[in-house]
């Protein structure tokens, strides 16, 4: 499969966000957000096997993993050997993917972070809404927001959908766009049942840190 690179940081975000974490970032996408920090994964990447990847993680020494991209469910089938492979090994696994691909598939043994495009992406109409259906409560969903149409967006998709009971809810200020504390008081204004979801890893190592 094709991986653009393999790292170890601070876990930025999700509900894992300052714990330690070593990072696969696939190669290639399907999307083109606005705000997207990882253009370079679009192409690059070395062919590797999913063995090479399980020992370059063991060598690493950090049981939890994420699966990022680029999008990872691009490359479907060894992308699933990848999470069953990685959690036999005794890793816990996150996999963040775009939502415009069904996670229906996903091993419910693995956390999906599922990344809802909003209008500010130009992306959101590539959504794959079915994908609600198939959250589990120990998945998460994240919205990242560049503006307040966005959150607006985002709040009727939340409503509309309940899925503030069905799993954990992220909005996500887009850095150096949105200021988080502009996003935090509407968050209290509307008492709106999310987490604040922030890029600690930008905050820590500067705007051009990798992250998911």
């Amino acid at each position: 499969m094709k991986v653009c690179e393999i790292f170890t940081s601070i876990q930025g975000e999700s509900t894992c966000a300052g714990l330690p974490c070593t990072f696969i970032r696939l190669s290639g996408c399907n999307l083109r957000c606005t705000y997207c920090d990882t253009k370079y994964a679009y192409e690059d990447g070395v062919e590797m096997l999913v063995e090479e990847i399980v020992g370059r993680v063991k060598s690493a020494g950090i049981n939890l993993v994420e699966i990022t991209g680029g999008e990872p469910l691009l490359q479907e089938k060894e992308t699933d050997n990848l999470i069953r492979s990685l959690i036999d090994h005794g890793n816990d696994v996150l996999i963040e993917t775009n939502g415009s691909f069904s996670i229906k598939g996903i091993d419910k043994r693995a956390t999906v972070i599922l990344d809802v495009k909003t209008p500010c992406s130009g992306m959101s109409d590539k959504m794959d809404l079915r994908n609600f259906d198939y959250i589990k409560k120990s998945d998460e969903i994240k919205f990242v927001l560049c503006d307040r149409n966005d959150y607006e967006w985002s709040k009727d998709i939340i409503a509309s959908h309940r899925l503030a009971g069905k799993s954990e809810v992220l909005l996500s200020p887009a850095f150096g766009v949105l200021e988080p504390r502009r996003l935090t008081e509407w968050i209290l204004e509307d008492r709106l049942d999310v987490r604040l979801n922030l890029q600690l890893h930008k905050y820590i190592f500067g705007p051009d840190a990798r992250g998911v």
